[in-house]
């Protein structure tokens, strides 16, 4: 299903801080507190929207985002290529149509929580005293979202007009693999329409005062291992026994975790390079009403485990060592993968971003990046994984950037928080990336080159 929305565009008041300096270049005045305050309510407005896995209210979602889309004027459309599950595209036409696109890519569900171990509501975006907006989401990806608008806001308000068309994405089911959201959206007619050339989506916070940037990320393998054995009693020693098999296995993936764990604390591979293996279940046994049956060997055992594989890792012995070390079906094994991302794109090549001149894209944010007055870490591989893959697999070049420096790291975790002058902070990094972005035109295009703009 897909619906149309028309926007009118309203002339609102900017929150401009003294922290800004790009700002009075544009001749835009610093806002006053309630125009500050204006911009801090909106990104609480969507932190209070319920869209938790596993029912996320995207409906509420879905209406919020689309009367910002109104009051900025921009093109907007909802595309449920799975029922119930929106993909809110928001479209700033360009002044050449010819040029590709811009893609500003964020997901609007965000995990679960345990309410208990909050020190504030973690739907209520509290705001402390020191200034920290405390809230599921406000990392992890919602302020990404808003961070994106509120560029635009202030672009618009200065009178920049964009010569390459850009989109903003707002996607579904991110925290539960993407699937009927960013997946769909990227193989679909509608985005081959949209003639996108580059996408930026969500990164990590930094502790320090440096910005990181991805240019890849880890691949997903949630791997099963299934054990069976015939039963036996408690106090006897025979082989092949269900648990025994497992807990060999076990054992293999934990020297191969150590041997990888190894490289990474001697600083000899970086944590991009290596690939890392974490058990995170254990089921075995036979339930009594008291616990389990202590005189009794089960006679199935299960364990699952989550990898991560980097882009440059050798897939074929990765497979391998599973099929013929982990679960050998000589010891009565199977295995199976409830996710099994591929670390390469359609074309067989792996999915890395370049970050050298070869890449004008990676050029040009750093650059957007240092005119906003931030500093840049060494480009990075992003352990986890986001909606950037299903781009970076078409061979697009895809970015993992979320603005976001001296903040602790606490995506998924309780007390999620961000602080205001780092909100702040990151929309003034994302007005300067739009505008270079959108700005861009290829060397001998019309004889204008980059250092020409």
């Amino acid at each position: 299903m897909e619906k149309a929305c028309n926007s009118h565009y309203h002339n609102q008041s900017l929150l401009l801080l003294p922290l800004f300096p790009s700002l009075l270049v544009a001749g835009l005045a610093y806002p006053t507190q309630d125009e500050q305050s204006q911009i801090i309510s909106r990104f609480q407005q969507y932190l209070q929207i319920n869209t938790t896995q596993p029912s996320p209210d995207y409906q509420s979602s879905t209406q919020f985002l689309l009367s910002q889309a109104n009051s900025l004027s921009l093109e907007s459309q909802v595309i449920e290529f799975v029922k119930g599950k929106p993909v809110i595209l928001l479209k700033w036409p360009g002044s050449d149509l010819s040029l590709p696109s811009i893609l500003l890519n964020s997901h609007t569900d965000v995990v679960p929580f345990e309410p208990s171990k909050w020190t504030h509501p973690p739907l209520g975006a509290y705001i402390d005293e020191g200034g920290n907006i405390f809230g599921r989401g406000s990392q992890d990806m919602k302020s990404v979202g808003m961070q994106y608008l509120e560029a635009i806001r202030r672009l618009k308000l200065s009178g920049f007009q964009p010569k390459r068309s850009l989109y903003l994405s707002f996607v579904p089911d991110e925290e539960i693999g993407g699937y009927d959201g960013a997946k769909k959206l990227a193989y679909s007619d509608v985005f081959k329409d949209m003639n996108v050339e580059i996408v930026l989506d969500e990164g990590l916070p930094s502790t320090d005062e440096n910005y990181r940037l991805f240019y890849a990320e880890m691949a997903p393998w949630w791997l099963v291992i299934k054990s069976n054995g015939a039963p036996g009693h408690g106090a006897k020693l025979y082989d092949n026994s269900a648990m025994e098999n497992l807990l060999k296995s076990i054992e293999s993936i934990r020297r191969f975790r150590a041997s990888q764990f190894d490289l990474l604390k001697a600083g000899l591979k970086s944590k991009g390079d290596v690939i890392s293996v974490n058990m995170v279940f254990l089921k075995a046994g036979t339930p009594s009403p008291t616990g389990f049956v202590m005189n009794l060997q089960p006679s199935e055992a299960e364990a699952g485990f989550d990898i991560r594989a980097p882009p440059t890792a050798d897939i074929e012995s990765l497979e391998k060592r599973i099929e013929e070390e982990w679960a050998p079906a000589s010891r009565n094994m199977t295995f199976e993968f409830k996710q099994k991302v591929t670390p390469h794109d359609d074309l067989g090549r792996p999915l890395i971003t370049a970050t050298d001149d070869s890449n004008p894209w990676w050029t040009l944010i750093e650059e957007a990046i240092n005119k906003a007055n931030g500093k840049i870490g060494k480009p990075e591989i992003l352990s986890g994984a986001t909606d950037a893959r299903y781009f970076r697999q078409l061979g697009l070049t895809a970015i993992g950037f979320s603005p976001m420096t001296n903040t602790p790291f606490l995506l998924h975790d309780h007390n999620e928080f961000l602080n205001k002058a780092e909100y702040f902070k990151g929309i003034n990094v994302y007005e300067s990336i739009i505008e270079a972005y959108t700005s861009y035109i290829p060397p001998g295009r019309d004889g204008v080159s980059r250092d020409e703009l």
